[in-house]
């Protein structure tokens, strides 16, 4: 690929990828090495022709048409095989829902997700952070992945919920959400509905998944229309559904639909981004030290708070280039609602695009050796030569992820918190790379931990109090609106 150029000066190579089956099309290439076959299709041109199932689909693989496709959401609305499951799981939420309904839905929820709210917390953040590791031991085995999606899904419960789950709800949650994310995956690839239809034990353990996500969510709305009002996104939303008069009223469906959709998507993506976060740095050792010296100089063993946010910068780097080297949203579809030229190329309404953020971002014309894990390609300076556009973690335009700030918040606490206490260690032998499915990351990734106060620089003795500084402002926002590509740090 080449780097962004102004459409008027490209002109743009459409091809087909080989290897075509009859009637599952790619589908066992995209299942079984899915990533290498991303990698391999800008050798076919910048618009490449695949097939998923039966159904003809075109892969986008230059950042330029990526950024022109993700503008123009009226022609390019989300759909698709992926989202045409998602919607069967999660409704028309705002992360789901068709362009028509996107703006509304987005100006209700966007409180819950501002910088101010955001800041105010980083307290619960770091409390959570600091339970996720309090009773670890040195030597200690850990289920690396278990424990970052244990602790994302609390966190988002708490935003949107606030206690309405209560712990066993909300490991079931978890637990729902990995048989989920292994069945969207190969619905997305082999979108053939006669499969899924029938009573295998997958088939049948990711409808009890869905089934079971939905009746929680169900559970948690009825008990707080019968109990204290709360401020949180729950609250908002009620409050709209009964607002008969001047806000924007909403349908008791869709207070659920938005539940279940910003739980299961801010669950999901942080845990994969932190599992990884931490495997990559455990093969890292220079990228895991600078980390350590930064937590231990800022935040000199206590808990992180907002005003500390700007000032892990390695931290956020680290995260950064973990989004970069290993997306957890890497395959994403969308679908024409007219007839339109794309890349000299005439696609008819209804046509299915896909483009991937893990293609884009293993691009070596916008990051060289793409493979390697470079915290520093995000450091000042270094970052300003990179490509404008060529990071997309967190999509673009204006269906943007809404709760991108949450999320690099959320995960710059945890990675500080968990890193200036505790080292973690592949256990010896080969290390798995990552397994894409719904999102890319670890799932069964397990690690052997050892306690920082035992080695030299360590800070935080394990087992130490530690408290919360006062919930402050929002963070250098306008800063954070320079630092990076598309938002990586602000919402």
């Amino acid at each position: 690929m080449n780097g962004c150029v102004p459409e008027s000066e490209q002109a743009w190579t459409v091809g087909t990828a080989p290897g075509i089956f009859p009637s599952i099309g790619h589908g066992i290439a995209l299942f079984r090495r899915p990533l290498d076959f991303l990698n391999s299709l800008p050798a076919h041109g910048d618009l490449v022709e695949i097939r998923l199932g039966p159904r003809r689909a075109w892969m986008v693989c230059h950042p330029e048409l990526v950024h022109r496709m993700l503008r123009d959401t009226r022609t390019f609305d989300k759909g698709g095989p992926q989202y045409d499951r998602l919607r069967a799981l999660m409704g028309d939420g705002v992360v789901t829902c068709p362009h028509a309904a996107h703006r509304r839905q987005r100006r209700l929820l966007q409180p819950a997700f501002r910088p101010v709210g955001v800041a105010a917390r980083t307290g619960v953040m770091a409390e959570e952070a600091a339970s996720l590791c309090r009773d670890w031991r040195s030597g200690q085995r850990v289920d690396v992945s278990a424990a970052t999606l244990g602790l994302t899904t609390r966190l988002i419960s708490r935003l949107l919920l606030s206690d309405s789950l209560d712990p066993a709800a909300t490991d079931e949650v978890r637990h729902c959400l990995a048989a989920i994310v292994r069945g969207l995956f190969v619905r997305t690839v082999i979108p053939v509905d006669a499969l899924f239809r029938l009573p295998t034990p997958a088939n049948r353990r990711y409808r009890r998944a869905v089934e079971r996500v939905r009746e929680l969510i169900g559970t948690a709305i009825d008990e707080r229309r019968r109990g204290t009002p709360r401020d949180d996104l729950l609250g908002l939303l009620l409050n709209a559904a009964a607002d008969a008069d001047g806000g924007p009223s909403i349908t008791e469906r869709e207070v659920h639909d938005q539940l279940v959709s910003l739980l299961l998507t801010g669950s999901e993506s942080p845990s994969m981004c932190l599992a990884s976060a931490f495997s990559l740095l455990a093969r890292h050792p220079e990228a895991e030290r600078r980390l350590h010296a930064e937590v231990d100089t800022v935040l000199a063993g206590r808990l992180p708070d907002a005003d500390d946010l700007p000032r892990l910068v390695y931290t956020r780097a680290v995260l950064t280039e973990t989004l970069r080297h290993s997306p957890p949203g890497w395959l994403f579809t969308r679908v024409t609602t007219r007839e339109t030229e794309f890349a000299g190329r005439r696609l008819p309404r209804g046509t299915t695009i896909l483009y991937s953020p893990y293609l884009l971002h293993h691009d070596p014309a916008s990051f060289p050796e793409p493979e390697a894990f470079r915290p520093e390609r995000w450091l000042e300076g270094a970052a300003a030569a990179r490509p404008h556009g060529a990071l997309i973690p967190f999509a673009a335009g204006n269906r943007k992820c809404i709760g991108d700030l949450f999320s690099m918040a959320e995960m710059t606490v945890a990675l500080a918190t968990v890193a200036g206490r505790w080292r973690l260690r592949h256990p010896a032998g080969r290390v798995p790379p990552p397994r894409p499915g719904a999102t890319l990351g670890p799932r069964s990734l397990t690690m052997i931990c050892t306690s920082r106060a035992h080695a030299s620089g360590g800070t935080a003795p394990h087992g130490l109090a530690l408290t919360p500084g006062a919930e402050r402002a929002a963070y250098g926002t306008e800063k954070a609106r320079r630092d990076g590509d598309n938002g990586v740090h602000h919402a």
